[in-house]
């Protein structure tokens, strides 16, 4: 896609009437629709943001966030940043986020595992947290590298549900024993 295509897709992008119960994001220049998410999503959601301490991280939910040199504006089911790093308004810039967590719902398997990852690893988003009703895991991914299409995590840790997941850089130690799973559907091969 060239630079005026993508410029040209952001324009549209942000002058989109979305209807209600569709939640759109723009990844790499590429405009993408899907339903909201289900009530497991939103339990998980929830029960990962009541234990990231409140005091120290501000915990928001499908928050817009700014990554530079890419056309792309993603909405993480849940960004963390220290309190002190808030921006004024608009979009959270990559820059000041600590951590951005995906829950993967039926339909979201590639855009998460895939594109977000690499977009996330351009960014330089320290952490990203994909969870994963689907094969009922957890896949922490740090220290990233490179940019564009090529950046990705050096480190990738799995932890399975039930297990608890230790996170270093919020101070915070996930317990995943209540995440519930996604019922008939087909597992898959990720990470």
């Amino acid at each position: 896609m060239t630079a005026v295509d993508e410029r040209r897709m952001t324009e549209l992008f942000q002058n989109l009437e979305v209807p209600e119960g569709v939640k759109v994001e723009l990844l790499r220049g590429n405009i993408v629709m899907m339903a909201t998410p289900d009530l497991v999503h939103n339990e998980i959601v929830e029960s990962v943001q009541d234990q990231i301490p409140r005091r120290a991280w501000m915990r928001l939910q499908t928050q817009d966030i700014t990554l530079p040199f890419e056309a792309s504006e993603p909405i993480p089911d849940l960004v963390v940043l220290a309190r002190e790093a808030r921006p004024e308004s608009g979009p959270i810039p990559c820059g000041v986020i600590t951590t951005v967590i995906e829950v993967v719902s039926k339909t979201s398997v590639d855009h998460d595992y895939g594109i977000k990852r690499s977009i996330y690893a351009a960014g330089a988003v320290p952490a990203y947290l994909i969870i994963d009703p689907i094969v009922a895991h957890c896949v922490l991914l740090t220290q990233p590298v490179g940019a564009g299409d090529e950046a990705d995590y050096r480190a990738q840790q799995i932890t399975k549900f039930g297990e608890p997941l230790p996170l270093p850089m919020l101070d915070a130690e996930l317990d995943t024993s209540e995440f519930g799973t996604y019922k008939g559907v087909r597992p898959h091969r990720r990470p």
